[in-house]
C-alpha cells in the first residue's frame, strides 16, 4: 500500500512519538502514544492541572516520599 506523502510531513516531537510507539509491544503504551501525538496536534484540547484538583495537590504534598518538580532556569 502506497501512502500520501502528507503521512510523512509530521512534526519532529509526532515522529518521535510515531517512531516509539513503533518499536513497543505494549498496547497501554501505545495507546498513551496515541493519545500524546493527539494533543500535540489539538493545543487547545482541556487537560487537567494542580488548581482543578487543588485537595488532591495539597493532600499530595503533605507525603513524605513527594517531591515536587524542580523548575528549569
Amino acid at each position: 500500500m502506497t501512502r500520501p506523502i502528507a503521512h510523512v510531513d509530521v512534526s519532529l516531537p509526532v515522529l518521535t512519538l510515531q517512531l516509539a510507539a513503533s518499536h513497543t509491544a505494549s498496547p497501554s503504551d501505545r495507546l498513551a502514544y496515541a493519545l500524546d501525538e493527539w494533543l500535540l496536534g489539538h493545543p487547545e484540547a482541556p487537560v487537567s492541572d494542580d488548581a482543578d484538583y487543588a485537595d488532591w495537590a495539597a493532600a499530595l504534598a503533605t507525603l513524605p516520599t513527594y517531591h515536587p518538580a524542580k523548575e528549569t532556569p
